[in-house]
């Protein structure tokens, strides 16, 4: 018997391979520009629970929006980009340390039409696979738009033990988002979970009917989150102060504290109205190949390094 463990997830492994190609056909048929941005920056985008590995002095970038938005900013309206990103601490089913994102960016748009890119992206690569439908550890989801969209607090209201506003008092408003609510989202259908509160979501857009609420979303598929993609927060003095807000939460739990990221604050100024998106691709091909654990669609896991 082959001792590698590699042998025996070549067909997750294939499946891979095609998805990168349809995701690349995908924009490229869009009209979107592929790019490559570095993964060592001096200053990430500070997050009050992620944890970004020093390399050098710098960072390794938890996602490559910092400098994508600073491609907006130079006048690139339609950009994507296929990279690895890296999160200290980070292991399990569904986790790695390292994984594979697919981000991009549609300035003049907003989160809607985002949800609409996301729903005509997977049925696309899900086309290009030749696959009948999409089924995931037993249960038939059905793809035909437009996928259900809810609003974290109707989420909290039906699935969760407390209030939106109740959880965020307490501080359990990831706890209860983690266990209580994703294990119920997209059984039968993919939905969008959208509107999370303003301090949920540090570096998106304001509703300007609702200046608590953020327009942000999660795609969750079978219980799986699968992307997170907001309107871009343009203002560099609101900017600055939620990055301070996150900072000195971060401070006040005993973490690191992250320096500003000062060239992408001094671009805003000149970027435009956008949205983007931040998809996993490690787990959307856990989705596709119907794998239980992200370690049956990576070629190496840490382990093995």
């Amino acid at each position: 018997m082959n001792p590698y463990r590699q042998s025996r997830i070549r067909r997750q492994l294939e499946i891979r391979a095609q998805v990168l190609r349809a995701v690349r056909a995908f924009f490229q048929n869009a009209g979107y520009l592929e790019v490559e941005t570095p993964v060592r920056i001096p200053a990430p985008a500070p997050e009050a629970h992620i944890e970004v590995p020093p390399a050098g002095g710098w960072f390794l970038q938890a996602s490559p929006e910092l400098c994508m938005k600073r491609l907006l900013a130079a006048g690139y309206d339609r950009i994507f980009q296929i990279c690895p990103c890296f999160r200290a601490g980070e292991r399990g089913d569904r986790h790695l340390p390292e994984m594979t994102l697919l981000e991009w960016y549609t300035a003049h748009a907003d989160y809607r039409d985002m949800m609409t890119q996301c729903e005509q992206l997977i049925n696309y690569i899900v086309n290009c696979l030749g696959l009948p439908g999409l089924q995931y550890r037993g249960a038939v989801i059905d793809l035909e738009g437009p996928w259900p969209r809810l609003t974290v607090a109707e989420a909290f209201a039906r699935f969760g033990s407390l209030s939106v506003t109740r959880a965020l008092h307490t501080g359990r408003f990831d706890e209860i988002l983690g266990l209580e609510i994703e294990p119920a989202l997209g059984t039968g259908r993919p939905v969008f979970l959208y509107d999370y509160p303003v301090q949920c979501a540090a570096l998106a857009r304001r509703k300007a009917a609702d200046p608590y609420i953020a327009e942000r979303f999660e795609l969750y598929i079978a219980g799986l989150e699968l992307c997170n993609a907001f309107s871009e927060l343009t203002d560099p003095v609101e900017q600055r102060a939620r990055f301070e807000a996150v900072l000195t939460q971060r401070a006040a739990d005993g973490k690191a504290r992250y320096p500003q990221p000062e060239t992408f604050l001094a671009a805003l100024t000149d970027m435009p109205a956008a949205a983007g998106t931040a998809l996993g691709i490690d787990r959307l091909v856990m989705l596709l190949a119907d794998a239980a654990r992200i370690d049956e669609v990576v070629s190496f896991i840490p382990e093995e390094l």
